[in-house]
């Protein structure tokens, strides 16, 4: 398949979307991102990657990062994580506080706020230094290691953190967290700001395409961990959106408020985007278009 034409007709498809949207307002250091930004990558399982747009330009990868997040806590923890995060849908924004309640503190999905929290706890007691551990991963896997924090970012996530202190300490009290809440928060303000190009995102999330396998060819997850990080990833990946996205595009995802999408074809390819324009529900608006383009031409999808 001729990826490279293939993305230049997806970017001509798109082109009137881009702009679309509003870019993350409630985090000042992304609300003056240029909405007119526009990059797609496709890694395929080989490790050769194919751009449009701003496919090598580094944004904030945001939520994208909870995948990466909850790849190594199964694989450094296993299965156990699962008695602390469950694998359903929400039907709720992603820093909703009202499922927490009556259900005890233990959250829905490991993609809302709320479950990547407990994901990030259980990351630091295994490791004792969650946001490094996973940055150091992200450089591996991406063949980039000039990935890094934005500084910014993290402290601007920090400045307006309100909502997820309370989710943790909420949690904290049903024993639903382990580590001190403000050292847990830090760790996961600075995993959420790491900053990564399309066509780092893309070869970095490409052990979901390979099966569990890393880069280097050493087994990160089981086929079957692998297959399950998928599956919620479908499911739970675009915040209360996951059923209009897997409507569209038909593939396992996951969204992040910097305006970036990383989905994957499983034993083909790997595909990020980005577009800082968000819709009400914070996903990139000619983002999912273009994935949704992505499947309509190719015909590749899970269904």
């Amino acid at each position: 398949m001729d990826y490279q034409a293939l993305l230049g007709q997806i970017a001509e498809d798109i082109a009137p979307l881009i702009g679309s949207g509003t870019p993350a307002e409630y985090i000042p250091a992304l609300a003056t991102v240029d909405p007119n930004r526009f990059g797609m990558a496709i890694a395929d399982v080989d490790g050769k990657v194919y751009g449009v747009g701003d496919w090598e330009m580094p944004f904030s990868a945001q939520s994208v990062t909870k995948v990466f997040a909850l790849a190594l806590a199964l694989a450094e923890g296993g299965p156990s994580l699962w008695e602390r995060v469950g694998r359903e849908p929400s039907g709720n924004p992603f820093n909703s506080l009202v499922q927490l309640e009556y259900e005890q503190g233990i959250p829905r999905n490991p993609f809302i706020n709320a479950g990547a929290l407990v994901v990030t706890d259980r990351l630091q007691t295994l490791t004792g230094d969650a946001s490094s551990e996973l940055l150091e991963f992200l450089k591996q896997e991406s063949g980039n290691p000039e990935l890094a924090f934005d500084a910014e970012v993290a402290a601007s996530e920090a400045d307006h953190g309100d909502r997820n202190a309370a989710v943790a300490h909420f949690m904290a009290s049903y024993g639903n967290i382990d580590n001190p809440v403000p050292a847990l928060l830090e760790h996961y303000f600075w995993q959420c700001s790491i900053e990564m190009s399309c066509a780092d995102l893309a070869l970095a999330v490409r052990f979901l395409a390979r099966h569990g396998l890393r880069a280097d060819g050493t087994r990160l997850l089981t086929r079957s961990e692998a297959k399950q990080i998928n599956a919620v990833m479908m499911t739970c990946g675009t915040y209360d959106a996951a059923g209009e996205f897997a409507y569209r595009v038909g593939l396992p995802g996951k969204s992040g408020v910097g305006g970036g999408i990383v989905a994957v074809v499983p034993g083909r390819c790997t595909l990020a985007v980005w577009s800082p324009g968000l819709d009400e529900r914070g996903n990139s608006v000619a983002g999912v278009a273009a994935l949704d383009r992505f499947t309509t031409r190719t015909g590749l999808s899970v269904f």
